[in-house]
């Protein structure tokens, strides 16, 4: 479980920027949440706090292991090119269990016919399933994902939603997933965290009672497109 308590969070410099404020919010194991609110309002900054990449200028996060591990994966894939697929993905481990993990997770991601290919070989939706597949190799608690499919074509982004719904459907990894796309956090979440314009607040905690898998038609019934339909309503208020 993930506590967040009373959070905020400045950035000085000739002036100070509030960027969030007062966020409380709780998290439990297992659980996929989408962070979602208008552009700049520090969605990615509140997910770096949670993994440790930034400090909060007040409030608290606890965590029921001490000390969890996170996984990342952001807009880009950053993959280094010099390094096969397998060679990229066992990268967090350094050869540590390569041949066991990394076969597992190739299968998993469906990259296994490619795992001697080099980014450049890869399509940009390939590159983001290596991303992944490498920020799950050495198992992590938590899975923190900043805008990972922003950059690809709707046909492509549509895919690895279904493929991330069935990698979190295996592994049951803790995942919070920013996006700006209400369709795309309403199929993949079971909360839908929805923060202010800056300084950020918590508007509502959304659960999304929709049964699991969820296939692509689900976007046309009524209960999915009420949850849109609620989302977006809150977000313009």
């Amino acid at each position: 479980m993930i506590k967040v308590n009373n959070l905020s969070k400045d950035f000085v410099g000739k002036e100070k920027l509030s960027v969030l404020k007062d966020i409380d919010l709780q998290i439990d194991e297992g659980d996929f949440v989408a962070i979602i609110g208008p552009s700049g309002c520090g969605k990615t900054t509140l997910l770096n706090i949670i993994g440790a990449l930034e400090s909060s200028t007040k409030g608290t996060i606890s965590f029921d292991d001490a000390s969890p591990e996170f996984g990342f994966v952001f807009q880009t894939p950053a993959l280094l090119d010099w390094r096969t697929v397998e060679e990229n993905i066992c990268l967090p481990l350094e050869i540590k269990e390569k041949n066991k993990k990394v076969t597992e997770l190739l299968h998993l991601v469906g990259l296994t016919n490619f795992s001697e290919y080099y980014p450049e070989q890869l399509s940009g939706g390939m590159q983001q399933k290596t991303a992944i597949a490498r920020a799950l190799v050495f198992d992590p608690d938590v899975l923190l994902m900043d805008e990972p499919f922003s950059s690809l074509d709707e046909f492509t982004r549509e895919q690895l939603t279904l493929d991330l719904q069935k990698i979190w459907m295996r592994t049951k990894k803790t995942v919070l997933f920013v996006t700006h796309n209400v369709e795309e956090a309403v199929f993949l979440a079971d909360k839908v965290i929805v923060l202010s314009d800056i300084p950020a607040r918590i508007k509502r905690v959304i659960e999304i009672d929709i049964g699991r898998p969820r296939k692509t038609s689900i976007k046309s019934r009524e209960v999915f497109r009420g949850y849109v339909k609620w989302i977006k309503e809150i977000l313009k208020q």
